[in-house]
């Protein structure tokens, strides 16, 4: 496996990032468990979850199989980076001050709640999952510097966050001496290139590592021409990418890997991590064996020609439909 910064931090975390959003509903707790042993013993250090994840049978129960993993075997804790979110309404019908969004009131309560699901004493990343534009800055960072200051929290990062959010938030936290975040998680692939218009170059100049989440495009990244009924994969295609990409442009990615001799899935995620914005990429495994390749996903160094080739299969979402070779975030302009 493979390590890198987080950010501008000095906390060390893997190139692979294990997702967990389908622990206690898609996947059974002791195949979640068997997906950890696994992960860890191939070196992936870093684990991301959410208050809200396992909704499908009650808010927080992915947290709590997290929680009990880590009861199960001596230094499991102290081996991984935790990270955990905060923004959603745990409930069907949130009574007021439980709604989504954040303030000093919700905060506090979903922080001490997280913290007894996870059977942890602390949480080393936690991050916004939306940007709340109703809450001031005063309130939302001391709210959250307390938290640090606390020792509830070692790092703050984001989640779904424009580049001016970045920008003024990160701006705020420098100016009062706090070191502000060091993350964004994002949706970024092969066939959603947004963020590079705002959202990267707002991160690198923030010293904010980028952590994509659904590099593999729901599943549709994985050499699959079409996604079966009913699955995630199909509601993400129907989603998000039912205009971006055709069987064409998929038919020759998977025609691409097959002439250097790798995997689709490994490709795209090796895609991801050639981004120098981006610091860790989220895969959420829903088997043990969908852990397979991603350690050559980690490490491999796709070819300059490669890359050139991507680019052009899918030259989709980039932001620059005017000149290509204007970086972002001026691309839009002549």
């Amino acid at each position: 496996m493979q390590y890198t910064k987080l950010g501008r931090s000095n906390m060390t975390v893997s190139k692979i990032c294990l997702g967990t959003m389908h622990f206690g509903t898609v996947t059974p707790e002791d195949e979640s468990y068997r997906i950890m042993d696994k992960a860890l013993e191939m070196g992936i250090n870093f684990f991301d979850t959410a208050n809200v994840y396992g909704r499908d049978a009650y808010c927080g129960r992915t947290e709590e199989i997290i929680g009990n993993w880590f009861q199960q075997g001596a230094g499991r804790r102290d081996q991984t980076v935790l990270a955990t979110k905060v923004y959603g309404n745990m409930t069907g019908t949130p009574p007021p001050n439980e709604e989504r969004g954040l303030s000093a009131y919700k905060v506090r309560k979903h922080a001490a709640d997280s913290l007894k699901r996870l059977q942890t004493d602390h949480i080393d990343l936690y991050q916004v999952h939306h940007i709340d534009e109703r809450i001031s800055l005063e309130e939302f960072w001391t709210t959250f510097d307390r938290l640090i200051n606390n020792g509830d929290v070692l790092y703050m990062g984001t989640s779904n966050y424009p580049g001016w959010g970045l920008a003024k938030y990160q701006m705020y936290a420098w100016q009062h001496s706090m070191m502000g975040f060091v993350s964004e998680q994002c949706q970024y692939n092969l066939l959603s290139r947004y963020p590079e218009l705002e959202v990267f170059p707002a991160a690198q100049d923030f010293g904010i590592g980028i952590i994509p989440y659904m590099p593999l495009g729901g599943g549709l990244l994985t050499g699959k021409k079409k996604a079966d009924a009913g699955t995630r994969t199909a509601q993400v295609e129907k989603e998000y990418y039912m205009d971006m990409a055709t069987n064409t442009q998929l038919e020759a990615f998977s025609a691409l890997c097959k002439e250097i001799g790798e995997k689709e899935h490994v490709v795209a995620i090796a895609w991801v991590l050639a981004n120098p914005a981006v610091s860790s990429a989220i895969v959420g495994p829903r088997t043990v064996g969908h852990l397979d390749g991603l350690d050559r996903a980690a490490s491999l160094q796709l070819a300059p020609a490669t890359m050139t080739r991507l680019g052009e299969i899918f030259n989709i979402n980039t932001g620059r439909p005017l000149k290509a070779d204007v970086p972002a975030p001026a691309a839009f302009a002549w």
